[in-house]
């Protein structure tokens, strides 16, 4: 879970260096893959008994509003056309 939490900003940050919005998104959309995961992760979690009830009702908005403005971000991220 530490993995997955780390790599969604370290991702982020790594494709914010990239010179293309077309890069961008990408790396972007991998952040949502980790995004993802860390959310499945708290799920088996809470599921297998390994974290409490208080802990998964609070971590659960968290991630969720984390998807959305991932998601947002990579909507508004306009492909520049190129130029000749």
């Amino acid at each position: 879970m530490r993995r997955a939490a780390v790599s969604i900003p370290s991702t982020i940050a790594e494709g914010h260096l990239r010179k293309t919005a077309k890069d961008f998104k990408q790396f972007l959309s991998i952040a949502r893959g980790s995004c993802a995961e860390l959310e499945t992760q708290i799920i088996i979690s809470y599921k297998l008994g390994f974290i409490q009830e208080d802990n998964f009702n609070n971590l659960s908005p968290k991630i969720e509003e984390l998807s959305k403005m991932l998601s947002s971000f990579y909507s508004k991220i306009k492909s520049k056309p190129p130029t000749h």
